[in-house]
């Protein structure tokens, strides 16, 4: 009997120490479902905030863009209106693409043939150009030389050895004239000379050549340099 009380008893022990031992389990797992319900109210809050921040920020670069795409059409139209009795002439064409703008002339109504000094003629038509760009914001102005395919006469190869000099006299001849004479910021401007490798026409007619001998002056958008 006595045996048998001491193994009852042993029994009610050791399930009162299981019952505690289930009540300290759940106790603590009732902890840890409160800690992750925490967590999770915490990581949503911070996700909450990350996608209104993100929200706000995709807004403001779309009015940015917006503006941006704004000023550049009016650019075009101010040029377009500026320059109609060139452009009805053929002498100038003017193209707007996204975020780009573009002022292609033909090489006639600035140099005169084989040379990179700009004519009187065409120091005014840059003038009432430059006077447009300067009031763009947030671009580069860059200016390209382009000549045909006929390489560069004897007579003038003492000045120019190839079109590549060519181009590139004529084109630095035009950034310094919108820098020194129409004031345009000189960290602004690039000057490019391109030979005869980017034809916008064929250069197997005198029409097609003519079309090659060209300044673009080409609005980009501004590179921002990277913080050190």
């Amino acid at each position: 009997m006595k045996v048998v009380l001491v193994l009852l008893g042993l029994v009610i022990t050791g399930l009162g120490l299981t019952t505690l031992n289930f009540r300290q389990h759940a106790k603590t797992a009732t902890s840890s479902v409160d800690s992750l319900r925490f967590t999770d109210s915490v990581l949503k809050a911070r996700n909450a905030a990350l996608t209104a921040a993100l929200d706000t920020q995709l807004a403001a670069v779309s009015r940015q863009k917006e503006a941006e795409l704004n000023q550049l059409r009016s650019t075009y139209d101010q040029l377009v209106d500026s320059m109609k009795d060139e452009i009805s002439q053929g002498q100038i064409q003017i193209t707007r693409l996204a975020d780009r703008l573009s002022v292609s002339m033909v090489d006639k109504i600035l140099f005169p043939s084989g040379e990179a000094s700009i004519t009187t003629a065409g120091l005014r038509i840059l003038q009432r150009v430059g006077a447009v760009l300067k009031t763009t914001e947030g671009k580069i102005i860059r200016v390209e030389g382009h000549t045909d395919n006929v390489a560069i006469s004897d007579k003038l190869k003492s000045t120019f050895a190839t079109n590549w000099e060519l181009s590139t006299a004529r084109a630095t001849n035009v950034v310094r004239f919108l820098q020194d004479s129409v004031g345009i910021d000189a960290t602004r401007l690039q000057a490019v000379g391109l030979s005869q490798y980017h034809p916008v026409a064929p250069n197997t007619t005198v029409q097609g050549r003519s079309q090659n001998r060209r300044i673009e002056i080409a609005l980009l958008p501004l590179e921002k340099t990277p913080q050190p």
